[in-house]
């Protein structure tokens, strides 16, 4: 009986041995460790993010008419030289050009002018002599005619006052055509005078609208010429208080774009500062870079205490859609993170869900209704869910648990929500 007894603890000890070395052998599954993160409430905007440069809403580009030298600057309405931000009016003298040529041409026209306006007097006194001699020679060949040839007349004579009164006519008629030929040489002389003119008085660069100059181009001494295109020599912005913001869209997001969106935009210039503004116009003339199609947006907004410079650069959102200012806010992952071999089940096929933990810490679905993302965040509506609690986002991976339990937090138990701080 003793050696049957000890038999038996024989083969439990050796059965007992072998299970702790096939247990040593197969190392056991570690627990799963959660990425969390807790829900908050806020307001999520949805929008198309682009870079667009500012521009005047209206900038006139004056330039010459004529070639010569720039002789001098005129005044600006501070009553110094215009230059470089320099504010104008309509009409004020920017710049001189030399104009002693364009005098000459103008004294030139004048007198020429005056020759062709003599000739017309002359051409018409001609055309009263003329008339005169006509009439004559008209009364002449009637008293011819009447008496006939004989010997009163003779053959000669008759003819002589035939040919005269016939000649007269015609020199009448040429009189007249002199007259005609010297009016229209007379309003040629008054149309290159009317030039002349003219161009003497685009030797006066004047602005055409009120404004401030952004780019002054050309210095006194310089000669600009004026040839096939017109030389530029300022550019004035009408009105700095309204800004335009030129945005190039990419063709996927031009359909979301609409005229009188709202916009909101800031500048590196005045960092933490937000801006907004409104789709004014999209324009249809698209252009292709590297095969990639963009549209230009014009965005409008008002600039009335001047900060806003031309050609700051503008990072632009268009809004697309917004949550109420309180909505309950989740980051846009945990809508897409699943559990490994999750397979829905027929409750919740076609419903956007988060998971949460349970009280052992495994993963648990919660049903959401989704509003609108900005990519990070989004909105979501459930009863089941407060601020605080915590969503899973994804899973931890060895580096992280390791750092976790660094800092003496225990990634393998469910996470507690988070008290938001009054």
């Amino acid at each position: 009986m003793k050696k049957v007894l000890t038999v038996v603890v024989l083969v439990a000890l050796a059965g007992g041995g072998a299970a702790w070395w096939l247990a040593r052998q197969r190392p056991a599954e570690a627990p799963v460790a959660y990425k969390t993160v807790p829900l908050t409430r806020g307001q999520a905007t949805q929008t198309i993010r682009a870079t667009g440069t500012i521009e005047p809403e209206d900038l006139i580009d004056i330039g010459a008419q004529v070639t010569g030298q720039i002789m001098a600057f005129g005044k600006d309405v501070a009553g110094n030289e215009v230059d470089y931000c320099s504010e104008v009016r309509k009409g004020q003298l920017l710049a001189r050009i030399d104009d002693v040529t364009y005098k000459a041409e103008v004294t030139i026209a004048k007198a020429t002018l005056a020759s062709r306006e003599a000739q017309l007097a002359s051409a018409k006194a001609d055309v009263t002599q003329a008339t005169a001699t006509l009439r004559q020679a008209e009364r002449d060949w009637g008293r011819a005619q009447k008496l006939g040839v004989g010997d009163a007349l003779s053959q000669k004579d008759f003819d002589a006052y035939q040919s005269a009164y016939e000649v007269a006519a015609a020199n009448l008629e040429v009189s007249q055509a002199a007259v005609t030929q010297a009016e229209a040489s007379i309003e040629q002389a008054r149309a290159e005078l009317e030039k002349a003119e003219r161009n003497l008085s685009y030797c006066d660069i004047n602005s055409t609208v009120d404004g401030i100059i952004i780019d002054r181009r050309v210095n006194i001494g310089q000669t600009v010429t004026a040839s096939m295109s017109t030389p530029s020599l300022f550019l004035v912005a009408k009105d700095l208080r309204k800004i335009e913001i030129w945005v190039p869209v990419n063709e996927a997001d031009i359909g979301s774009i609409h005229e009188g969106q709202e916009v909101r935009f800031t500048v590196d210039a005045f960092p933490g500062r937000e801006f907004s503004g409104k789709v004014g116009r999209i324009r249809l003339n698209a252009t292709m870079t590297s095969n990639v199609v963009t549209y230009t947006v014009e965005v409008r907004t008002d600039n009335p205490d001047g900060l806003l410079l031309p050609y700051l650069t503008a990072i632009v959102s268009f809004i697309l859609g917004e949550s109420p200012e309180d909505a309950l806010l989740a980051p846009v992952a945990a809508l897409s993170w699943r559990p490994e071999g999750w397979e829905t089940p027929e409750a919740l096929v076609g419903k956007d869900l988060v998971f949460v933990q349970d009280g052992q810490g495994a993963p648990r679905p919660v049903p959401v209704k989704v509003g609108v993302s900005d990519d990070v965040r989004v909105a979501i509506e459930t009863e089941r869910l407060q601020p605080g609690d915590v969503v899973i986002t994804g899973t931890m991976t060895p580096i992280e648990v390791s750092q976790a339990s660094a800092q003496g937090k225990n990634p393998f138990l469910p996470q507690p929500p988070q008290r938001r701080r009054r």
